[in-house]
């Protein structure tokens, strides 16, 4: 631990940020209230204030390219790096993906950087040791130990983003997210994302992000400033123990297709609802997240190779891979047969209105669908979706795609004539 504290300390960096934040305006804002008003303030007038936010990052080469967690950085005006020197290097965005809560910053310096070597977070085991250094609270420099508690944790933060995690009981608070986690041969096997904790400290349970996902989708923000990921239009669920013993199975395993997005390539390749896919490309499904993650780092325009059940009989199909980005116009048509509605992105003036860096605004309604009969006009903002935030429009197509026929949803809704929020069940159709 000693020697891997010196090798890497020099490569793990403090992360300063200054955040834009938008808070309703009061009339005085840096003031007291007085007694009474002449006029009551508009409480729908937003005012920016400055907040100061902490987290670590992690050199990974020497042409000062830093990766931290999207979240340390999200919606940052000014960020400023500190090296363990204690040199200061203001930082720009290289790009980042709130799918797997990864960004790339990059600093310039006139000597040669120290940087982190990755190793292969496959290879990593449960009960393996390993380290973490970050800036906990603002304490530089802090080094702490534990061991890998458990593998391929998923469901941990927002459900519609990739997930693999790496579970630890190595320390890790606020500050240290976007921080290295390193096994004793000095290599980094995952990036310090969360913790779950019902006190906001450490509680013995911390996720990191696995190296081998970490450094791909570092390497593809750096090459393309996104990241390019694969897509076959399809709905799955996790098995369930009745419907896998009904199969034969001892236990449950794969993925059970609920719906595949008509003309998608999933739809070209064959499959159909109601199969159960158990293998891809040779290699065991265990899950849908895990198929969902595969189908992601597959090279677009590949043909997979999935193995499935249908009718209880074992088949193959090949499958080519599309572009995620290229799903959005697949997915329009499932909006519209799920809820009746279209929607459009958010327009900034609306953001800064009502002071929402989220969702989607309705921009079509079919006059007796389920949409306007639970009462949403054109206009109107969808937040979330049964507790899951809409970041964009492909967040809300992916996931209407994926509720049922007929299915009671919970909305999170924003009235554009009042801007109030409130919570809308909606039955599909």
């Amino acid at each position: 631990i000693t020697q891997v504290a010196k090798s890497l300390i020099p490569a793990v960096v403090h992360i300063e940020v200054t955040q834009q934040q938008l808070v309703p305006y009061s009339g005085f804002p840096d003031l007291p209230q007085p007694p009474f008003f002449f006029k009551e303030p508009d409480a729908t007038k937003k005012f920016k204030r400055e907040i100061k936010g902490l987290g670590t990052g992690v050199l990974i080469d020497d042409k000062g390219h830093v990766l931290t967690n999207n979240h340390v950085i999200e919606e940052a005006s000014d960020i400023k790096v500190i090296l363990s020197s204690g040199k200061h290097y203001p930082a720009v965005i290289i790009g980042k993906d709130p799918k797997t809560d990864l960004a790339v910053l990059r600093i310039t310096s006139e000597g040669k950087l120290p940087f982190a070597e990755f190793g292969d977070s496959d290879k990593v085991e449960v009960g393996e040791w390993v380290v973490a250094i970050g800036h906990p609270r603002g304490l530089d420099q802090t080094v702490t130990q534990g061991i890998i508690s458990a593998k391929h944790r998923q469901g941990i933060t927002e459900p519609n983003s990739y997930q693999d995690f790496l579970q630890t009981d190595a320390a890790i608070n606020p500050g240290n997210s976007g921080g290295p986690l390193i096994n004793l041969k000095g290599e980094v096997i995952g990036i310090n994302s969360v913790i779950a904790s019902e006190s906001g400290g450490f509680e013995g349970i911390g996720f990191a992000i696995p190296s081998n996902l970490a450094i791909s989708t570092a390497r593809a923000l750096i090459t393309y400033g996104k990241v390019k990921r694969g897509w076959i239009g399809i709905g799955i669920i996790d098995m369930d123990t009745e419907k896998a013993s009904s199969l034969g199975m001892d236990a449950p395993r794969g993925a059970v297709v609920v719906d595949v997005v008509k003309g998608g390539p999933a739809d070209r390749g064959g499959m159909k609802s109601g199969d159960v896919i158990i293998m891809v490309d040779g290699k065991e499904v265990r899950d849908a997240g895990r198929f969902r993650n595969q189908v992601a780092e597959t090279v677009i325009g590949k043909t997979m190779q999935v193995g499935l059940l249908r009718g209880g009989k074992e088949m193959e199909l090949g499958v080519p891979v599309g572009d995620l980005d290229d799903s959005l116009k697949y997915l329009v048509s499932v909006v519209r047969d799920r809820l009746g509605m279209e929607a459009r992105p958010v327009r900034q003036q609306e953001a800064d209105t009502y002071g929402i860096d989220s969702g989607v605004a309705v921009k079509w309604l079919e006059p007796k669908g389920p949409m306007a009969q639970a009462g949403f006009e054109v206009g109107d903002i969808i937040l979330e979706i049964d507790g899951q935030t809409i970041s964009g429009m492909d967040d809300f197509a992916g996931i209407v795609a994926l509720l049922q026929p007929r299915q009671e949803t919970i909305l999170l809704a924003l009235d554009h004539r009042s801007g109030q929020s409130t919570y809308v069940q909606v039955a599909t159709h």
